[in-house]
């Protein structure tokens, strides 16, 4: 396979967990920094805003900059803005951030991301009819993961699910904007300077689907599998050409190793 000149890193379940940093993920992400190897944390995190998510590593211990922080939010955002779409938003209040000057009068949009305290009848029944009484009003899925690694490291519900429910329900089938679709990929390669050779680099996550299936294996990537967060064994029996590392830790060490060789 290529050599690695490259790094895309998902960020909950591989680098922390909640407020807990995967033991030695710190230091590691400081010895990829030194390595001068182009990365970026590409994350389907959507319960913060950018800003906050960048704040909340800071204080956790990690060296980040916003720059270096690619989110499905941001992408989500992009996708909005160049639509021209009036989003009804299902939001945690901390990501409402990222959707700031968003024109939201006369929704001709839903807009789904992680929003466990908005996940009720209520708030999905107005998406509901709003999908069902309007035609051509667009369902968009910040992303579809079916669980995700919760603060007491157990899994919990992702938006999958309810978006689902609103599927079903309405009739509309919902685009997807984060991982694993290939256009969040592309958009990720770009912010690396490495779009135009996908197989020279590498994404390293918890989610044997969302980080490393569809646009990551369409593309071409090196796939590496962690034993963090969402992991559950049967993940890594699932695609033979899987990597599989003990933790973040391990996957950037192998990736600078072989980055050093002559």
């Amino acid at each position: 396979m290529s050599a690695i000149k490259g790094v895309l890193i998902d960020l909950s379940g591989t680098i922390h967990i909640d407020k807990k940093v995967i033991p030695g993920a710190i230091e590691a992400i400081q010895r990829l920094k030194a390595s001068e190897i182009p990365f970026r944390f590409a994350t389907n995190t959507t319960k913060v805003s950018s800003k906050q998510l960048v704040d909340k590593l800071t204080a956790l211990g990690f060296d980040v900059e916003e720059k270096e922080v690619f989110t499905s939010l941001s992408a989500c955002r992009d996708m909005i803005t160049s639509k021209r779409l009036r989003p009804f938003l299902i939001m945690e209040d901390a990501a409402m951030d990222e959707f700031k000057g968003i024109d939201v009068a006369n929704p001709n949009a839903v807009v789904v991301g992680l929003a466990p305290t908005k996940f009720n009848y209520e708030k999905l029944n107005e998406a509901f009819r709003l999908l069902s009484s309007n035609p051509g009003t667009e369902l968009i899925a910040v992303h579809k993961a079916r669980y995700f690694a919760d603060k007491d490291e157990k899994l919990s519900m992702g938006p999958g699910g309810f978006v689902q429910a609103l599927e079903y329900a309405s009739g509309v089938t919902a685009s997807i904007v984060g991982k694993p679709t290939t256009n969040f990929f592309k958009l990720a390669l770009e912010q690396i300077n490495m779009e135009d050779t996908p197989e020279q680099v590498a994404i390293i996550g918890d989610d044997v689907s969302n980080d490393l299936g569809g646009g990551a294996k369409e593309l071409g990537l090196h796939r590496f599998l962690v034993r963090t967060g969402k992991y559950r064994p049967e993940d890594s029996k699932q695609d033979a050409d899987l990597n599989v590392f003990e933790s973040v830790v391990e996957a950037i060490d192998h990736i600078i190793a072989q980055y050093k060789k002559p």
